[in-house]
C-alpha cells in the first residue's frame, strides 16, 4: 500500500533536489528543523497543512501544484490492482518500449494517463516501490516505497 505521506515526501524531495538545494537551505527558509524536514521527505512524518505551505513557499512552489502532483500519482496508483485499491477498469495501455524497459528492471506493473506514467516494483511481500514520471521533460520523477 502506498502511503500519502511518502508520496508527499518524495514530491518535496524531488523539487528540492531539482533546484540543487540542500536540506539545510530549505529547512532554514521554511523555519523547520533539518531533522524534521528530512523525516517528512522520507515519509516518516506527516506535515500539517501550515508546515507543508511553509515548505512549498521555501521551495518557490505553490501548495496547489504539489498537491496536484501528489493527487496525479495517487490516482494512477489506484488504477493498478494491488497497489492501493483494486479496480475493475483496465489501465491505459502503455507503449511496448516502456513495458520492455520496465520489465528489464523488475517492474511488475506499468500504467499511464498520457501526462503521468506510474511503474510498480514489488521489492518484497510487504514492500513495493512506486515510480511516477511526468511526460513533460521539465517535470520531475517521484519515487515512493511502501
Amino acid at each position: 500500500m502506498v502511503l500519502l505521506r511518502r508520496v508527499i515526501g518524495d514530491a518535496l524531495r524531488a523539487r528540492r533536489q531539482g533546484q540543487h538545494r540542500t536540506l539545510r537551505e530549505v529547512s532554514s527558509a521554511a523555519n523547520v528543523s533539518l531533522g524534521y524536514l528530512s523525516e517528512i521527505e522520507r515519509g516518516q512524518k506527516e506535515p500539517s497543512s501550515e508546515l507543508l505551505a511553509a515548505i512549498c513557499d521555501a521551495l518557490g512552489a505553490r501548495l496547489s501544484e504539489l498537491l496536484r502532483e501528489v493527487s496525479d500519482t495517487v490516482a494512477l496508483a489506484e488504477q493498478m490492482p494491488g497497489v492501493l485499491v483494486p479496480v475493475a477498469d483496465e489501465p491505459t495501455p502503455v507503449p511496448a518500449s516502456a513495458v520492455r524497459k520496465a520489465t528489464n528492471r523488475g517492474v511488475r506493473q506499468v500504467t499511464s494517463d498520457g501526462a503521468v506514467a506510474v511503474q510498480v516494483r514489488q521489492d518484497s511481500p510487504l514492500k513495493a516501490t512506486l515510480h511516477s514520471t511526468r511526460v513533460r521533460p521539465k517535470d520531475r520523477d517521484v519515487v515512493c516505497a511502501a
